[in-house]
């Protein structure tokens, strides 16, 4: 099954980081193992440039973001911010997720009709189907 992962978990997966659950680890590789999708949408790109620019990401956690998606073999790819992703914003209620980025995330993966991997509980307590 394919999955889109919000941005925390794609850098926490690659640095191979203790953050990231165990359900998550295993359903990101299993899908990469069965040559299925692993979509980051665009926006967490922006969102890993803004924070390297506060200084709030070493500037290795982008070049490795880079790297990463830019080599087919990580079966890691961009989800466009696209009209279709921009309409899927109305079914995450901004009551729950206020944060826009966090709401283009999840409506990426409800665009795309897969599941969201995210620690975010904000997520997790809508009816978006999650991960984690």
């Amino acid at each position: 099954m394919s999955v889109v992962l919000d941005t925390h978990s794609v850098l926490w997966y690659l640095e191979n980081s203790r953050e990231l659950s165990a359900a998550a680890r295993e359903k990101i590789e299993s899908a990469i193992a069965e040559g299925r999708a692993v979509h980051i949408s665009a926006i967490s790109l922006i969102e890993i440039i803004y924070l390297v620019e506060r200084r709030k990401l070493p500037e290795e956690a982008l070049a490795r973001f880079r790297k990463a998606i830019n080599d087919p073999g990580t079966g890691l790819s961009i989800a466009p911010v696209n009209a279709a992703v921009a309409n899927a914003i109305e079914d995450v209620p901004r009551s729950a997720v206020p944060d826009m980025p966090d709401r283009i995330i999840a409506a990426t993966a409800i665009h795309l009709g897969v599941p969201l991997v995210t620690r975010d509980r904000r997520l997790q307590s809508t009816t978006i189907q999650t991960i984690w």
